[in-house]
């Protein structure tokens, strides 16, 4: 599978030019863990929303998908009215499409939308907002610049 290495200065780049699309009337948001934690937190700081929780996921062990998911909900979204998740890719969407259905359930009141930095066409979820569609494999420079090589 052919693998495509996204830099820090390209997402610093698209998460600049992501902000004027994005309505500015958020009050929380939700980073699905771990993937959407880098973006999250950027957009957060650019948003200046000072609410930023987490909900952390398991569907995949590295590249190898798992046959069990597993959802962690700490949320406290008592005060909020609109909430922007936000996740690094809907790859399979089968993350989103959960973590959606879980939380539009436990709060029905709640207005809910989506951001990835990248989106395949084969996905079950698509994002409400989303910058790069792709074919590939994504090595996010979060992944992938912080690991240690062996000796």
């Amino acid at each position: 599978m052919e693998k495509l290495y996204y830099s820090y200065e390209e997402f610093r780049l698209d998460v600049i030019s992501l902000l004027p699309q994005l309505q500015k009337d958020y009050d929380t948001i939700i980073a699905i863990a771990r993937g959407g934690l880098t973006f999250a937190q950027a957009l957060a700081e650019a948003l200046e929303i000072r609410n930023l929780q987490t909900i952390s996921t398991l569907l995949y062990d590295g590249t190898t998908k798992k046959e069990d998911f597993s959802l962690y909900d700490t949320t406290n979204l008592q005060h909020s009215k609109k909430v922007l998740v936000v996740d690094d890719i809907s790859d399979s969407g089968e993350t989103l499409s959960k973590v959606m259905q879980h939380l539009e359930k436990k709060h029905p009141s709640i207005t809910f939308e989506t951001i990835t930095l990248f989106y395949k066409r084969t996905s079950l979820f698509q994002p409400t907002y989303y910058i790069h569609e792709s074919t590939q494999w994504i090595n996010f420079f979060w992944e992938v610049d912080f690991t240690l090589e062996p000796s």
